[in-house]
């Protein structure tokens, strides 16, 4: 598989990481799920990261510049 392949196919993951932990969160604030503000803030930071390498491996992906085998 060609590394920029591989890199596309690991921002999708990184997105879809981000679906699940934005589900958590909203969970967690609405009490269905244990936690407390703590647990959100730690979510909310992840989740940040975890978008901006998303867009950041989509984009590079996107030009055809292979960031992972660098």
């Amino acid at each position: 598989m060609s590394g920029v392949n591989l890199q596309a196919l690991v921002a999708l993951v990184c997105f879809l990481l981000c679906l699940l932990i934005a589900r958590a969160v909203m969970n967690i604030q609405r009490g269905q799920w244990p936690g407390g503000q703590m647990w959100v803030l730690y979510l909310r930071t992840l989740l940040g990261f975890l978008f901006a390498a998303a867009i950041t491996l989509a984009f590079y992906a996107f030009a055809g510049i292979d960031l992972l085998h660098r």
